[in-house]
């Protein structure tokens, strides 16, 4: 297509200037036409190849604006699990979004008409609205974050902003885990009400409803685990069959200085026999 546009160009040209281009051509030997006309492949060359590479330049920056205006927004979980799933689950293992539908819960049972405005992720600063039996309104923005992520200030500072977008007088800030210094500071200032981590949490058990039962445990190492097992078989091993020593007298569990189990005979030091367990 490229060189179909070139070639037109250049005979509009070259018929806009046909008295020039004849006077010229009059001196102009066969090495001279040769040479010009691979002159000219070469520039019409050059531009196909070129003109391409810009526009693949192009969509490439365009790619990779918009994926990096996606990782600023806050990711948000598929809303597909069901009420009853969200009332057992801890908070690590909630999404945002499920994080947000915890609360409206909570705070339709306690007599407020809730309006979920952050579904979509597009919240701006302001994910639920609660509107109590005497029509006051407040803005409730919700962070479902790690125990050691805290919310900094301008998480406050949107609030604020946002609570106008929708005629809210009040503000609350409701988050898994706490607010930064600077943060309780612009909270304070601009009367911004925040509920941290373990007030949430006595709240919502007080409520009732909301019942973890998937709590994250510490894992225990394998080779701890293996150990305790096979000291509990030890154990119930001996407990049914008593071992006799040699010397005819009953033999009893003990344990070594590095902690490791023995049976050693009940009349020691009388008797010093062991046995491996």
């Amino acid at each position: 297509m490229i060189w179909f546009i070139g070639a037109v160009f250049i005979l509009i040209k070259c018929t806009d200037n046909y008295a020039e281009i004849q006077n010229m051509t009059k001196s102009w030997t066969v090495a001279n036409i040769i040479i010009g006309f691979i002159g000219l492949i070469v520039l019409i060359s050059i531009s196909v190849v070129l003109i391409p590479k810009k526009k693949r330049s192009k969509g490439k920056k365009s790619v990779n604006n918009s994926s990096s205006s996606n990782n600023t927004q806050r990711p948000r979980m598929a809303q597909n699990r069901s009420d009853d799933e969200i009332l057992h689950s801890s908070f690590d293992r909630l999404s945002g979004a499920e994080f947000e539908r915890l609360l409206a819960l909570y705070f339709r049972d306690q007599g407020y008409k809730v309006h979920e405005v952050g579904v979509g992720g597009k919240d701006g600063g302001v994910d639920l609205v609660i509107i109590d039996q005497r029509g006051e309104k407040t803005a409730v923005q919700a962070k479902c974050y790690a125990e050691h992520n805290n919310v900094g200030v301008q998480i406050v500072r949107e609030l604020v902003g946002a609570k106008r977008n929708h005629d809210c007088i009040l503000s609350l800030l409701i988050t898994t885990s706490d607010l930064t210094d600077p943060a309780k500071k612009e909270a304070e200032q601009f009367k911004v009400d925040y509920w941290h981590g373990a007030l949430v949490e006595q709240k919502l058990k007080a409520w009732g409803k909301w019942q973890p039962t998937n709590k994250k445990q510490k894992a225990q190492p394998v080779k701890q685990i293996a150990r305790e097992e096979i000291q509990s078989a030890q154990a119930q091993a001996s407990s049914s069959k008593e071992t006799i020593c040699s010397c005819g007298a009953p033999m009893v569990m003990r344990k070594g200085r590095e902690g490791k189990q023995f049976f050693g005979c009940s009349t020691f030091p009388k008797c010093r026999h062991t046995k491996s367990v």
